[in-house]
């Protein structure tokens, strides 16, 4: 029971961070932008399209003209992003067929523990790529609203919310598939083993 336990918790952490993984992926709020001169507008920056957050007019958005246009962060921020995303989805099928609850190759259970290191090592994939590219804008933001050689009166870019959910995504990811490879590791009896051992036992003594 305490090993099933520990297999749903990893599948429901590792799902809740590859949720969140998507949304940061579609979030348009990867950087923030206030302006002095203009408080009522926040212009925000995602992977996708930038937008301007009025209190009266909503929230309009335009998307990105081109790809290569992009800076480099955002540029491979895009395609770790959605490698996240894939390989979480993958890890979500293969652990869910290595699950014990389930009775498909309830027989097969080296194959269904295979299942089960792969799926969690395709979650610690998904929760590295999906951690870097947040990281790595951040990193940029940073470097960016210290410089030196950007005259003071220019607007500087902030932390959107986007990149601590992709934060909290690498974290379930990780947490998930860390969960699901110490199911692995450890050894649980199943009714069915049990059963098969004490009737060889007894057959054993039979024979004495």
């Amino acid at each position: 029971v305490y090993r099933l336990m520990m297999q749903l918790s990893g599948v429901l952490f590792s799902l809740v961070g590859w949720v969140l993984s998507c949304l940061t992926t579609y979030l348009p709020q990867w950087k923030n932008l206030n302006l002095e001169l203009n408080e009522l507008e926040i212009w925000t920056m995602g992977l996708w399209q930038a937008c301007v957050v009025q209190e009266e007019g909503g929230m309009q958005c335009k998307d990105f003209d081109s790809f290569l246009a992009l800076p480099p962060e955002l540029r491979i921020s895009r395609i770790l992003m959605f490698f996240s995303n894939g390989s979480g989805l993958l890890g979500l099928l293969l652990s869910g067929f290595g699950l014990d609850c389930l009775k498909i190759g309830e027989r097969q259970q080296e194959q269904k523990k295979r299942l089960l290191l792969f799926g969690g090592m395709l979650f610690w994939i998904s929760g590295i790529t999906a951690i870097v590219p947040v990281s790595w804008v951040a990193h940029s933001t940073v470097q960016e609203f210290w410089d030196e050689n950007i005259p003071d009166i220019v607007p500087r870019w902030d932390f959107g919310e986007a990149l601590f959910v992709g934060w909290l995504a690498g974290f379930c990811l990780i947490l998930g598939g860390s969960l699901l490879n110490c199911t692995v590791c450890s050894t649980e009896l199943h009714p069915s083993s049990v059963h098969y051992t004490v009737a060889e036992q007894q057959d054993q003594c039979q024979h004495l």
